[in-house]
């Protein structure tokens, strides 16, 4: 048998972390696909002959870097990437963020320079600028955290939705990383960031930053968005560590919170469970969908989003789900300038659904069954798409055997209904209303005045408080515009007078929509 190492005559380094588990079996250790029969089973070999255990618990064994097209990268095809410049190009963060967010570890990874870029494009620029946006807002309003935390039940809903998301976040990144999954951890601190904090809760807060007095309010915005910022650069640092360390430092110089002075020495940061309200988490995420699924109706018509519009229809799946729509119908409306959100009860007989198998789950579940499968669903009547989709399953009898198939397993679509248009994505329909009345059409006509006097006013220096009359040159449809939304125009632009004017000299030409062309005049009083 093996010597056991205490015998061994000279000294022996470390022994006591051996003995003791401290530093050895390693957790885990990296390597090549290539060194599973070299390096991953010697150290075992060695480990089991030595000291009779094993050398290490887990193992991530990474693939390769291939070229965009899948080519293995070498100098002789011209299409390595040479390591150092595309750092200097790019920087390491996004590089690094990149590879781990496009593959998981143990894949071979198509390594492509156009995705590095998207990367700096989506996920730091939207990050770089909420910091940057929280750090002159901070500034101008002496915001240094120095106040009580708000508590969460005084924090506006936003808020308090956000701070849910950021622990929902907080959990699954810890988890992720814990079970060695860089890639997921990324991909989730990504959609946290670009799509619930910047593009979200960003935007919709942003007047409470420029707008009204330093209250309560504006102090729940500052340290809602602190802790996001101070908590996605504490879960970013691992995969980013330098562009981490940077916002750290940075929020440490506004707000002088933290008691390390490097975020590498900071703890993950941990969930608050209380924090978290699911009920939120899916209502906010109903009013993200709804409202992406109308601006895409919008583009495809090419109805620009200051033309408002009358209603959707949304058909009501279940209770709950009317409930949580509800709750939020007032964001949607305003998200996507429409007047109002109208439910069907029971749609069938107002949408025409089309209904057909979705291969990709069923084949996985049911292999040989999955063509007769198809087949009873291709067969459904609008009764039965209906029942699939209110209770989310649906019992078929195939060759006399129960077969429970569930909503993933069949995509639903929805035809169009004359002056309406209709979609369908994850299970939730919206029928837009896409004819516009005379009034509508005043009211978008006088939108996009209101933009191109705003525009006017910032062009020719004004300040935010300065009163102005404007004048307009007569142009079709402009009288009734300015009839019927008189009011909205003046108090948007802080005009004291609005007038249409047959011909004016030396005015601003601008274009309000494609057949209407004008000449506007503003001057301060």
């Amino acid at each position: 048998g093996a010597m056991p190492y205490a015998q061994l005559h000279y000294p022996f380094e470390n022994k006591e972390l051996i003995d003791n588990n401290k530093a050895f079996p390693a957790d885990f250790i990296a390597e090549g696909v290539d060194q599973t029969r070299g390096w991953f089973f010697t150290l075992h070999a060695i480990a089991s002959m030595v000291f009779g255990k094993v050398a290490y618990k887990n193992v991530v064994s990474n693939g390769l870097v291939l070229d965009k097209n899948g080519q293995k990268m070498s100098k002789r095809l011209g299409n390595a990437i040479e390591p150092f410049k595309a750092l200097e190009d790019y920087g390491a963060d996004a590089i690094r963020w990149y590879m781990i967010t496009n593959a998981q570890p143990w894949d071979n990874l198509k390594f492509d320079m156009e995705g590095v870029v998207e990367v700096q494009r989506k996920f730091f620029r939207a990050l770089h600028n909420t910091y940057a946006f929280f750090a002159l807002y901070a500034n101008v309003d002496g915001f240094t955290y120095s106040e009580a935390d708000i508590s969460l039940s005084d924090r506006p809903e936003i808020d308090r939705w956000i701070i849910s998301r950021l622990n929902t976040l907080i959990k699954a990144v810890d988890e992720a990383y814990k079970s060695y999954e860089p890639t997921r951890a990324g991909r989730l601190i990504q959609d946290f960031v670009v799509d619930d904090l910047s593009n979200w809760h960003v935007r919709l807060s942003r007047k409470r930053f420029w707008r009204g007095d330093y209250g309560p309010d504006k102090i729940s915005a500052y340290q809602t968005l602190y802790a996001c910022l101070i908590s996605v650069s504490k879960l970013s640092a691992p995969i980013a560590p330098f562009y981490s360390e940077r916002l750290y430092r940075d929020l440490n110089l506004v707000c002088n919170k933290e008691a390390f002075e490097s975020v590498h020495l900071a703890l993950i940061p941990e969930a608050n469970n209380s924090a978290i309200d699911s009920d939120l988490e899916e209502r906010m995420a109903l009013a993200q969908h709804i409202s992406s699924m109308v601006l895409a109706l919008r583009k495809k018509e090419n109805i620009r989003v200051r033309q408002p519009l009358a209603k959707i229809m949304i058909p009501v799946l279940n209770d709950n789900f009317k409930r949580q729509v509800s709750d939020v119908h007032e964001l949607i409306c305003n998200e996507v300038n429409i007047k109002e959100i109208v439910f069907l009860e029971d749609s069938t007989g107002v949408l025409v659904k089309r209904i057909k198998a979705n291969f990709k789950t069923l084949g996985p579940k049911y292999g040989k069954q999955m063509k007769s499968i198809a087949q009873s669903i291709a067969a459904f009547n609008q009764e039965q798409i209906a029942a699939l989709e209110s209770s989310g399953e649906h019992t078929l009898f195939i060759d006399n055997q129960k077969v429970v198939i569930s909503r993933e397993d069949a995509e639903i679509t929805t035809d169009d209904i004359p002056g309406w248009l209709v979609a369908t994505e994850n299970g939730i329909t919206i029928a837009l209303d896409i004819s516009i009345s005379n009034e509508l059409l005043y009211e978008g006509l006088a939108r996009e005045l209101v933009n191109r006097i705003q525009n006017l006013r910032k062009e020719e220096g004004l300040q935010v408080t300065d009163r102005i009359e404007i004048e307009v040159q007569d142009a079709p449809l402009l009288l009734e515009t300015m009839e019927h939304n008189k009011a909205y125009i003046c108090s948007e632009t802080l005009a004291n007078k609005l007038e249409l004017i047959k011909s004016i000299n030396g005015g601003t030409q601008i274009d309000l929509d494609e057949q209407t062309t004008t000449q506007i005049r503003i001057t301060k009083v």
